[in-house]
């Protein structure tokens, strides 16, 4: 891919973000430091960024230059299975850090592909509070024994959770049910239930025998940047 159209597809993501709410051409110029008329010129076409100054609009947006890539094209220098043809798709397992930080997942971040029926994935509902086109909607990961004990007994040490990446909201999912979250904390993932209070986020374990947890959405972000995604299924070997 050429760097102009790693441009181009970086003025697609900023504008999805200012047509979303989440962004101004006005914010950006303060975050990067640049005239308004120059981030105005480039998301209008009108110019083009030299490679230092789109280096910084990808620091402060904290966006990858993977993010800018065809996921097709990811997946294939990564060396990822594609799609599968039959009823079934492949779901990778990986860690929770690269969970909650990573919108693709390349090959040496794979720890296993696990199958589930492609009628099934589709019938879970997405319910997006920010952007995540770039995004892989479903991804497993395994919870330790301290993240399994505070979710007991919904959640067990060693437990295979099953996390829609495209369910950042916290509407609930069923009418008088607590979804389960994965959530980004302290550069790794933590799994609890989410009440969001004022700036900040409330996470809660379903074992009362562990603490409350609180996270301070920082100034420049929404409580739905800390959200990884809904689990929506679970595994628990016998």
């Amino acid at each position: 891919m050429k760097f102009r159209q790693l441009q181009e597809n970086l003025r697609k993501s900023l504008r999805a973000r200012i047509d979303a709410g989440h962004l101004t051409g006005l914010r950006l110029a303060q975050q990067t430091g640049f005239q308004q008329a120059h981030i105005s010129n480039f998301l209008n076409s009108k110019r083009s960024l030299s490679l230092e100054g789109m280096d910084k609009v990808l620091t402060v947006q904290r966006i990858s230059v993977l993010d800018l890539l065809d996921p097709a094209e990811i997946n294939k220098r990564a060396s990822i299975i594609p799609p599968s043809p039959d009823e079934f798709e492949d779901v990778i397992l990986t860690e929770g850090a690269v969970a909650a930080g990573e919108p693709r997942i390349i090959a040496e971040n794979v720890k296993e592909i696990l199958k589930f029926k492609k009628s099934f994935l589709r019938r879970l509902r997405p319910n997006l509070a920010a952007v995540r086109d770039d995004w892989k909607r479903f991804v497993m990961i395994k919870v330790d024994a301290h993240e399994g004990m505070s979710m007991y007994p919904r959640l067990l040490p060693g437990a295979t959770l099953l996390i829609d990446r495209h369910y950042n909201s916290l509407d609930p999912y069923r009418k008088n049910e607590q979804n389960m979250y994965a959530v980004r904390k302290d550069g790794g993932c933590t799994v609890k239930y989410v009440e969001k209070a004022d700036n900040t986020l409330v996470l809660r374990p379903h074992n009362q025998a562990y603490p409350v947890s609180v996270i301070n959405v920082e100034e420049d972000k929404t409580y739905a940047d800390y959200i990884v995604g809904r689990v929506c299924h679970v595994s628990i070997e016998a």
